[in-house]
């Protein structure tokens, strides 16, 4: 089995340990940020990100967990940003929604909608001014193409050809809203194909495939110098903030749940891997030492200290 496939499912193994215990704590009210969970989109995060190389450059959303623990494979700082201490990743003033570690190469995450992309576009003009080899991959729920600045940005993208992948993580709604009720057109591939960029689509939850897909559409970017739009299918298993599920919201029905449930990623990793002749003593050693990061690092989190109240104003834009 390569070296890969373990990878990709360490990745998702580690997502959704660690938003198990979000849930399992959040309701002791010491984590104050609002949580938007990445439960059923671990392929998505774990492919696209496996695939790219070091020094390439990620942004997020809001639903930034799964990118971030992706990205470092670090927990001490992640979960002490949740429990809002000065030993977090922003010392504990930007909570979940926007995640950062630049020494990994995550740019940032941000809670408005659209808004990392004309960042993103950013980061990739300076990678082709400078004659980098680097690129930057950009992520955003299909809600952020109902904005203008996405497509003025896919447009500048393809107009100047930079080195930027556009990944669309696509889970049909915007919020509780379905895609129907949002686009006045039928396919959203075809419409960015009418713009110069490579256009690559799937709705499988198999890691490896996503990984593929994505080291497909990186090396045509690379022949070519044009931009890719990337549209991955996913489905949320809870609600779009919050640790619950929210069927009774009647926007998405169970029976949703369960198709989607039964193609789950982090079990169709672990059995792909049982299956290729991988010990099942060596994916239990591996899922018993990320559960103990996990447990390490909440009982630092949680024994942490907040921030001295002078931190307040650090690292922050203030009027005169």
């Amino acid at each position: 089995m390569p070296d890969v496939d373990i990878a990709l499912y360490r990745k998702m193994f580690l997502i959704r340990a660690a938003e198990k215990t979000i849930r399992k704590y959040y309701n002791e009210d010491e984590m104050k940020t609002p949580m938007h969970m990445s439960m059923g989109e671990e392929a998505v995060v774990a492919g696209v990100c496996q695939a790219l190389s070091p020094g390439d450059q990620v942004l997020g959303t809001y639903r930034s967990h799964a990118l971030y623990l992706a990205r470092t494979g670090e927990t001490d700082r992640f979960f002490a940003e949740m429990y809002g201490k000065a030993s977090g990743i922003a010392r504990g003033k930007a909570g979940s929604m926007h995640l950062g570690a630049p020494e990994a190469g995550l740019l940032c995450c941000s809670a408005i909608v659209g808004s990392s992309i004309p960042v993103a576009l950013g980061a990739a003009f300076a990678h082709q001014y400078r004659q980098s080899v680097n690129r930057v991959a950009v992520f955003f729920g299909d809600g952020a193409v109902d904005e203008g600045v996405f497509w003025e940005s896919l447009n500048f993208a393809c107009l100047k050809k930079l080195p930027i992948l556009f990944v669309c993580e696509d889970n049909g709604f915007a919020v509780h809203t379905r895609r129907a009720a949002r686009h006045g057109f039928e396919s959203l591939n075809a419409v960015v194909r009418d713009f110069n960029c490579n256009v690559y689509a799937s709705d499988s939850t198999d890691a490896r495939i996503i990984h593929d897909l994505t080291g497909e559409s990186l090396a045509q970017m690379e022949r070519d110098r044009r931009p890719v739009f990337l549209r991955l299918k996913y489905y949320r298993y809870l609600e779009h903030v919050g640790i619950n599920e929210d069927f009774e919201a009647g926007y998405r029905s169970k029976e949703t749940y369960r198709k989607w449930l039964a193609k789950d990623p982090v079990r169709m990793g672990r059995e792909k891997l049982l299956q290729a002749g991988v010990a099942s003593a060596e994916l239990e050693r591996i899922e018993q030492e990320i559960e103990q990061q996990i447990t390490a690092s909440v009982r630092a989190a949680k024994q942490a200290k907040f921030a001295d109240a002078s931190e307040l104003c650090k690292g922050v834009f203030q009027c005169a």
